[in-house]
């Protein structure tokens, strides 16, 4: 092999190990297990961000590729090492606790989301939810590790797509469906407003979950999420916020909250709040509450 072809097959092994995560109004991308791009934020603070076991406080790159590698340390992100389950809450109203919750209480048969490393995947307990949702930022790209998917299935989890680690949460519900499971929730990227409407469409009961909403900018695609989805993550969108004062009926959380559009949403979150150990208040008021001093910023 001449050293021309050499080149160009170990580029090509390295484009076979990369994945791309949004986190923190970042775009980073890793492969073989280092952060090898990241985009400048487009907030400069995230008061989930600043309490992550590596802090993010204010939002820079360095801060942002500090807290990735961090997570490629302690628990494999975006690696072959990549652990898969736990038992830990990391947050009171995360869309991974508020799945664990429902699972717990039989709310749900199955949920529907996705891991760096396997893409797609069904899972049916709670540590499954918990380890793989839990840690995770928006993945936009991935590639699969049989390593992964094997501590996947084995923890009881089903990758849809083995073969290339594809990010299809149809296929997903679809999977579920044809196994029988019937209470399904599915998590969808909010910037994907398309996919969560054809997933309504086909699947009226399913529990749809919108998350990862920083890139929804337009006030018209954060109504269209509210009238197909049950669930709806504010992140850093103030489109989101806007089309929540239309719509919603419950929010969880006031710096980064997540709403409810429905009374299979409204449910969710209540189950979480019976379920904590933490106090809390129950008040009926005009949404969205806005803490200004505990919000993303700026919004976007």
């Amino acid at each position: 092999m001449d050293e021309k072809c050499g080149n160009e097959q170990r580029t090509g092994e390295r484009k076979k190990d990369r994945h791309v995560i949004e986190a923190a109004g970042c775009r980073a991308v890793i492969e073989n297990g280092s952060v090898t791009e990241i985009t400048d934020p487009c907030i400069s603070y995230c008061p989930f961000a600043k309490r992550f076991a590596s802090p993010i406080n204010p939002v820079e790159k360095d801060a942002v590729k500090r807290n990735i590698e961090h997570r490629i340390r302690s628990f494999g992100m975006c690696t072959r090492e990549r652990r898969v389950t736990a038992d830990e809450s990391m947050v009171l109203f995360g869309a991974s606790e508020l799945l664990t919750t429902a699972l717990r209480n039989k709310s749900i048969d199955a949920a529907v989301i996705c891991c760096d490393g396997a893409g797609t995947v069904i899972v049916q307990t709670p540590e499954l939810v918990q380890g793989i949702g839990g840690r995770m930022s928006g993945l936009v790209e991935t590639v699969p590790y049989p390593e992964v998917i094997e501590r996947i299935k084995s923890s009881g989890g089903i990758v849809v797509d083995e073969a290339s680690a594809s990010l299809n949460p149809e296929a997903g519900v679809t999977e579920a469906k044809r196994r029988g499971m019937e209470k399904v929730a599915v998590t969808v990227a909010g910037s994907d407003v398309t996919t969560a409407e054809e997933i309504r469409k086909a699947y009226p009961d399913v529990i749809l979950i919108a998350v990862h909403t920083t890139q929804v900018k337009n006030t018209e695609e954060a109504r269209r999420l509210f009238s197909v989805c049950d669930l709806v993550f504010a992140c850093a969108s103030k489109s989101v916020r806007e089309a929540a004062a239309e719509s919603a009926c419950v929010q969880g959380g006031v710096g980064v909250p997540v709403f409810a559009a429905g009374k299979r949403g409204k449910m969710l979150i209540l189950e979480r709040l019976a379920e904590t150990n933490e106090p809390f208040l129950v008040k009926n008021m005009k949404l969205p509450v806005c803490d200004m001093g505990k919000q993303p910023e700026p919004l976007v």
